[in-house]
């Protein structure tokens, strides 16, 4: 096993190169991210290529008794049947959402400890995405996991291409190139071999050293790990280390994993680790940071960044997660609690997919998907023929009652059909585009937003948690639709702030034809999470708001050329924990005593305000009762410069209520308060509308 540094490297190193090892610790500490950030669009692209289908289901909750949607879920009960086609798709796609899960742990932590050294962390770095955050960092002939290696200097996986795509071989080779160990990724580098594994200090005696521009390869992540260590425990000839000078008591924290709120998330989910950074005491906090790298790495590929039991590695004994950096059963089935499609707990199926898989580290876990792969038990929805062939009876389960409508949702042959639509010549190609920005402004929506999140300099914003959660539903729905892999090399350009962007179901006032002429908005706007919006006019068509702000839904995203945005983002209250203590998603409405006033779900007036996910589920109904304000805007109306102006009277809405009539109401309060005359009828849903599942 290499070393990462020479005897004597990290002790009395001259005082004069403490502004260089800053300069390198830090670019260390954004490389972490871009690698940990890296893997989330790649593994959940491979995740929802699985086959599978999912109820809609929320506590007490049974609007979608009998149906179900495309896309495969975690599962309380992977039961295993070899004789049918796809019996290891259940457990294939626990074991991949469990490493996907902690993969956005690693990117905390990863965040967490780079604002404990005094560097702010980038989500949208160009190393891994275009300024339209398409992303550039996977494709048919890349062949460089960013910062680590060029696996053209490999022996096992000299031909496997770095790029997203189904449940195949080739993907399951580029998961075990990522996760691999220190130790074989040392055996199997055979090319190129000086261009690997730097020994710490990197600057060779050069105090103008940058390496940002020194084409640094670390050959494995746990390697990459250890190097940040030991740049954080070099010692200088005055007495004083690396940390004594990053050390950043004011740095952001953030923490989705062990925070507490109750009901929605009662217990820490990982009780032998922190997943923050204490920085109220610089010893402390440093001991978390080393420990938090520990826990990355043994999660990851089976190691602490301690050398490893020599006599186990020989033996090819299986290198077990130690227990305390495991996620707990209990406070799993307690945060993430599972409902039936008539509202009634179940066993929790992210509970049994993280808990059960937890013992064992990624490059294990990708070992046994590759055994179900070669076992002939999985089929990917690039295999499975449904696209173009949706039934009703797809759609549904032996609970469903044809009878038994009483939201007038659209019916299970209407959604079979517009799937079979997307797919149909000549429309496919751009079914195709459609879908895989949507997919993209989607998973923008977690990006953008995580910029602000970790930036202590920012107006306060939460979690996306939602549009992370709506992100799935999209890459799902796509490869259903599609039987083709999402192209997430689609941009998406910032949106136009100068100008009022209601699209409500389609509903716009300013549509060439009229108001609300225009089909859908969709192919050029994609709200996804509320708390990445940038302004005015940008909220969704979906679920209402609390007036006076806060939560995390909706932005929207033109694919029109953009003006630069005014000012600077503001962003408010709920954090992720706060969504899920609500029991929803996208700022479902909560009952309070006395009652709550919401905002209409397009007439955001800044960010923070608005509603979520456009395009909305045709099929969303609201879950509670409400009244809501309407408020018209118009493109004076800045980030809290000029208030909107409210329209009397305000607008009740009682649950079981769909959301598109309750949004075509206030848009024809709205235009006719302005003098405008709206359709009589609200445009029918399209296709894409159609085959999107609503949100709980």
């Amino acid at each position: 096993m290499h070393l990462t540094h020479e005897s004597g490297a990290l002790s009395a190193r001259a005082s004069s190169f403490v502004e260089t090892d800053i300069r390198t610790v830090r670019w260390i500490a954004q490389a972490a991210i871009n690698v940990e950030l890296f893997t989330i669009p790649l593994y959940m692209t491979t995740l929802y290529s699985i086959e599978g289908f999912h109820p809609i289901t929320g506590k007490n909750n049974d609007f979608y008794k009998g149906r179900q949607w495309p896309g495969a879920k975690a599962s309380a009960f992977p039961d295993v049947d070899p004789s049918q086609p796809g019996w290891g798709n259940k457990r294939a796609f626990n074991i991949i959402f469990s490493v996907f899960i902690q993969e956005m742990l690693h990117l905390q932590m990863a965040a967490n400890i780079a604002t404990a050294i005094g560097c702010t962390p980038s989500f949208t770095d160009t190393a891994l995405q275009n300024p339209d955050n398409g992303w550039t960092c996977y494709g048919p002939t890349l062949t460089t996991i960013p910062d680590i290696v060029d696996l053209r200097d490999t022996s096992t996986y000299t031909d496997v291409k770095v790029n997203v795509g189904p449940l195949d071989e080739d993907i399951i080779q580029l998961f075990l190139a990522i996760e691999q160990p220190q130790d074989d990724a040392e055996r199997d580098i055979v090319r190129n071999k000086e261009k690997y594994f730097p020994k710490v200090p990197f600057d060779g005696g050069n105090p103008d050293y940058d390496p940002a521009t020194a084409g640094i390869m670390f050959g494995s992540i746990g390697y990459m790990y250890q190097c940040y260590r030991d740049y954080l425990q070099i010692r200088y000839d005055d007495g004083t280390c690396l940390w004594d000078h990053v050390f950043d008591q004011n740095g952001q924290q953030n923490d989705l994993f062990n925070s507490f709120s109750f009901p929605g998330h009662p217990m820490r989910e990982y009780m032998g680790v922190e997943t923050t950074v204490a920085l109220t005491d610089k010893h402390i906090a440093f001991k978390q940071a080393l420990n938090m790298m520990n826990a990355i790495t043994d999660q990851g590929e089976g190691a602490t960044l301690k050398a490893r039991l020599k006599l186990a590695n020989e033996a090819g004994l299986l290198q077990a997660v130690e227990v305390r950096y495991r996620s707990d059963k209990d406070a799993l089935e307690s945060d993430y609690p599972s409902y039936s499609d008539t509202g009634a707990q179940v066993p929790s199926g992210d509970a049994a997919a993280r808990y059960d898989n937890d013992g064992e580290d990624h490059f294990e876990r990708f070992k046994e998907v590759r055994q179900l792969m070669v076992d002939g038990g999985i089929v990917t929805w690039d295999k499975a023929g449904k696209a173009g062939n949706w039934t009703a009876a797809d759609l549904t389960t032996a609970a469903y009652d044809p009878n038994d409508n009483p939201y007038g949702l659209p019916t299970p042959d209407q959604i079979a059909t517009a799937l079979n639509n997307l797919y149909a010549e000549p429309v496919r190609a751009q079914s195709h585009t459609t879908l895989s920005q949507a997919v993209v402004g989607s998973i923008k929506g977690v990006t953008t937003v995580l910029d602000q999140y970790w930036n202590p300099g920012s107006s306060a914003v939460s979690f996306p948690f939602p549009s992370m959660s709506g992100s799935g539903d999209r890459m799902a729905t796509a490869w259903a639709a599609m039987a083709m892999t999402p192209d997430l090399s689609q941009g998406l350009p910032a949106p136009n702030t100068h100008i009022v962007n209601h699209t409500c179901q389609g509903l716009d006032l300013y549509a060439e034809g009229g108001p609300g002429t225009n089909s859908c908005a969709l192919t050029t706007v994609y709200h996804t999470c509320r708390g990445s919006n940038l302004c005015k006019g940008m909220g969704g068509c979906g679920f209402v708001q609390p007036s006076g702000g806060g939560g995390n839904c909706s932005s929207s995203v033109r694919t029109t050329p953009a003006e630069p945005t005014p000012g600077k983002p503001q962003g408010g209250g709920c954090s992720a924990v706060g969504v899920r203590a609500k029991g929803g998603l996208c700022g479902t409405p909560t009952p309070t005593p006395g009652g709550t006033t919401y905002t209409a779900p397009s007439d955001n007036r800044c960010g923070g305000f608005g509603g979520c996910a456009v395009p909305i589920s045709a099929c969303q109904i609201y879950p509670v009762s409400g009244t809501m304000e309407v408020l018209q805007l118009s493109a004076a109306h800045g980030c809290g410069k000029y208030p909107p102006t409210p329209i009397d009277p305000p607008l009740p809405f009682k649950k079981g209520d769909r959301v598109e009539d309750i949004a075509f109401q206030a848009f024809t309060q709205v235009a006719k308060h302005i003098g405008m005359k709206p359709p009589a009828t609200p445009p029918p849903p399209n296709d894409i509308r159609l085959a999107f599942p609503p949100s709980t």
